[in-house]
């Protein structure tokens, strides 16, 4: 149901805003820049709605979910832990996973096609659980842990809640076997976070009290071990008592069910593109052949990060056709103006990101997949708010360089050994969207060692 509202609403994009019903529920939907600007540029209109509320019993009010003066504080306090200088310690981690994965498609390359969606998929989990949390979950070596699929399946039943009404009400969903499913996974996916604090916390004692011993002995320190963003987090809670251990759960659990799905669907949408148009692949190829010369092994450095900037044109370019959330919402917390139109407080509003960045309204050719749409004499004078994949505003997403930086060493790494041919027609792949948008089939590609 919520599809088919969603589809309705958006058939023609050009007709910017409308009103449709999900359920008994009324809802605008819009592609209209100004009206976009409106919402999403505001300070005060940062209740996500209704519909994100079947994601609380697992994320609680992380930066997500948040709202009000809550929010304001909680982003404040995070922010510096997504500054550049951090970031790029992660790095280390990003090329280690992304070597996996090339080995994996290397031992594939020349056989029979591949899905190369759940392979990508089990690369970004990796790569999320060592720089969120600083574990090692394996699942691209084959450990298909509880957690590992308790996130994979959770994603799954809260999408499928989100489409019927009646699965809205606790009392109905909490008898079903998908809310059965939902508790089962709840438990091990808060289990996995709790228990992985508790033993950083005694880390961190255990820690304090070497350094106290080595400073009376003046010994020589120990290397430091590489710092998670949980470590950041607990940093936190020791400087300011008011972030609780729970909010610091929150925070963990937040950063994981949005750093992978997000960034799997993006990586795998850039290679179903970039195999669809080998001129591209060819230019991507020559950005790379430029950076690192014959050297296929060498790991990717920030440096390297910042002189692929085609590769980067690549990704925002298939950002523009597959944004990894196709819509986001927002519920007016104070009456406003639309396309001329009054709409009163608490009314849902639905943001058509993966409609309004094919609006020919914005784009010329907007279903022509062209990587020079972001070369900066096309970008400069364009609507800021025609092309949002990562949203806009003070609620635009926090993460953002990070899956930037992790999607360009991942395809940097494989498309320096690999090359991909995709298999099925752009349109007998079909998008689904509802949290994340995901291929429906997976998506089937050819690959070769580069020669």
């Amino acid at each position: 149901m919520k599809q088919m509202a969603i589809d309705m609403a958006f058939q023609n994009p050009d007709v910017m805003t409308r009103v449709v019903w999900m359920g008994p529920v009324p809802i605008i939907t819009t592609g209209c820049t100004r009206d976009i600007e409106k919402i999403l540029g505001s300070s005060k209109q940062l209740d996500k709605g209704f519909f994100y509320r079947m994601l609380r019993p697992w994320l609680g009010n992380g930066l997500l979910l948040n709202k009000g003066q809550s929010w304001h504080h909680r982003r404040k306090l995070l922010t510096p832990s997504f500054h550049f200088t951090i970031l790029t310690s992660f790095v280390d981690i990003f090329n280690e996973k992304a070597q996996i994965l090339a080995k994996k498609l290397s031992d594939l390359a020349g056989s029979k096609p591949v899905d190369i969606f759940p392979l990508v998929t089990n690369c970004t989990l990796d790569v999320i659980c060592g720089t969120a949390m600083g574990i090692d979950i394996g699942a691209q070596k084959g450990n298909n842990s509880e957690y590992c699929q308790a996130i994979i399946e959770m994603s799954d039943v809260i999408q499928e809640r989100q489409k019927y009404p009646w699965l809205w009400i606790d009392a109905i969903y909490n008898l079903l076997p998908n809310g059965r499913k939902h508790k089962r996974y709840l438990e091990i996916l808060h289990g996995m976070t709790q228990s992985v604090i508790q033993e950083r916390m005694k880390e961190k004692s255990r820690q304090n009290g070497t350094k106290s011993e080595k400073s009376v002995a003046n010994g020589n320190p120990t290397k430091k071990k590489k710092r998670a963003f949980l470590d950041l987090l607990l940093d936190l809670h020791e400087e300011n008592s008011n972030f609780t251990l729970d909010e610091v759960r929150e925070e963990v659990d937040t950063f994981m069910f949005e750093g992978h799905d997000t960034t799997s669907a993006s990586i795998s949408w850039t290679l179903f593109m970039i195999g669809h148009h080998p001129k591209v692949q060819e230019k991507v190829h020559q950005e790379l052949d430029r950076v690192f010369g014959d050297d296929k092994e060498r790991s990717i450095t920030t440096d390297d990060i910042a002189k692929l900037k085609y590769l980067g044109y690549v990704i925002k370019e298939t950002l523009r056709l597959y944004p990894s959330v196709p819509m986001i919402a927002r519920q007016l917390e104070e009456n406003t103006t639309l396309s001329g139109n009054f709409v009163p407080k608490g009314t849902v509003v639905l943001v058509g990101i993966y409609f309004m960045q094919r609006s020919g309204v914005y784009f010329s050719n907007p279903d022509e997949f062209n990587p020079d749409n972001f070369l900066p004499e096309n970008v400069e004078g364009r609507d800021p708010f025609s092309y949002i994949p990562f949203s806009a505003g003070p609620r635009n997403c926090i993460g953002q360089k990070f899956a930037t930086m992790e999607e360009k060493v991942i395809l940097a790494t494989l498309l320096r050994k690999l090359e991909f041919r995709s298999l099925q027609s752009i349109d007998d792949v079909t998008p689904i969207g509802n949290l994340i948008l995901r291929p429906y089939d997976g998506i089937s590609m050819e690959v070769k060692l580069r020669q």
